[in-house]
């Protein structure tokens, strides 16, 4: 099958598009790369010129999966990558830089369902553009923990005159940003997640922790701290999850709609599929843009 871009005017090849990636409710690759390409419009913009790790899932959710750093041999020529040195030395990784409707549809192609890019924009690949905290539920908590903590988060930024902002992860958590208008550098922007997170858990130690040990998450929700590193990723916004049998969206929540689902103790409010995201999208736009950065 070939797909082409009507913007970009780039061919994509597309083996084996009826293969179900998804068993639940039959999400073929055809259908990854038709939400990818409908979605467009609205991810690009929080995409544009960040580079991109991609996690792929060759044989569907159930399958084997890997993360793809470096563009492999078989990218196309037009699409663009960004060369960063390796940590440890060696030759540098070429990541790539999804600008464009075919760009995307390349990726949805590997089945790279997950799309994970990176807090900074290149060249400025030491500057992020945002603080970002990654709830994650322990085990014995869940979403509605996240919720409650990502409250707790909120409250204490704003003391600080920072605005902050939520998406669900498409999984089990919530993630909270926080947009930087004043260049900074990782080497501030970790301390100073890793304070919020510590000084949270000095507060309320029943329902919070800032380490990563799995002993200590026991019915807590983690404040990840440490995504907020020059070589850490993060789910991106609108991007589909591979957690589960049916495809769920990394979305955009507002704080009215985490308070409802705390309220009603229904994780429904907080799990978009594909088609539900692109009808909120249609009916509510793109809530993620206030942290645009």
């Amino acid at each position: 099958m070939i797909r082409r871009s009507s913007r970009a005017r780039h061919k994509v090849a597309v083996s084996d598009p009826e293969k179900v990636l998804y068993p639940a409710g039959k999400f073929t690759k055809r259908d990854v790369i038709a939400y990818y390409q409908r979605v467009a419009r609205f991810l690009l913009p929080h995409f544009r010129n960040r580079p991109v790790t991609l996690k792929r899932y060759p044989d569907g959710v159930h399958g084997e999966a890997f993360y793809e750093k470096d563009a492999p041999g078989f990218t196309p020529e037009w699409v663009k990558s960004f060369a960063v040195p390796r940590r440890e030395g060696g030759p540098d990784i070429n990541y790539i830089l999804i600008n464009d409707v075919a760009t995307l549809t390349w990726a949805a192609s590997m089945a790279a369902l997950e799309l994970h890019p990176f807090l900074h924009r290149v060249p400025k690949i030491e500057q992020p553009t945002h603080v970002v905290f990654d709830l994650d539920p322990g085990e014995g908590a869940n979403i509605f923990n996240c919720a409650q903590v990502a409250f707790l988060l909120r409250e204490l930024l704003s003391k600080l005159h920072l605005k902050s902002f939520a998406k669900v992860s498409g999984s089990k958590g919530i993630q909270l940003y926080v947009p930087l208008n004043t260049p900074v550098t990782y080497d501030a922007t970790q301390p100073f997640a890793r304070a919020i997170a510590e000084l949270l858990e000095r507060e309320h130690r029943s329902v919070v922790v800032s380490e990563m040990a799995k002993n200590l998450r026991i019915g807590k929700v983690l404040i990840d701290w440490s995504q907020n590193a020059d070589h850490k990723t993060t789910v991106g916004v609108y991007s589909l999850r591979a957690k589960r049998p049916r495809p769920y969206i990394s979305m955009p929540v507002k704080w009215e709609e985490l308070n409802k689902a705390i309220q009603k103790q229904h994780a429904e409010f907080l799990e978009f599929t594909p088609d539900a995201a692109l009808q909120r999208l249609k009916r509510v736009g793109d809530l993620s843009r206030q942290y645009l950065n």
